[in-house]
């Protein structure tokens, strides 16, 4: 039993000491923030088009008698 707790005790003080593996998930969160601005810059930069294509797509689900259902 006490082989068992030094053994855990070596494993949990090895895991502070290895540093394996943290540049890959800087670079994967670095790529994840870069990724997120350029949509959020997307979305906010296409809003007005975005808007109006998808209020004719409801319009057009919706089966309103004024609006004509033409692809864009």
């Amino acid at each position: 039993m006490l082989n068992l707790y030094v053994r855990i005790q070596n494993f949990i003080a090895g895991l502070h000491r290895e540093e394996r593996g943290q540049d890959l998930v800087e670079y994967a969160l670095f790529g994840g923030f870069i990724a997120l601005a350029i949509i959020t810059f997307g979305v906010l930069a296409y809003q007005g088009m975005l808007t109006g294509m998808l209020g004719g797509m409801k319009d057009c689900v919706d089966f309103k008698a004024s609006t004509t259902c033409a692809p864009f």
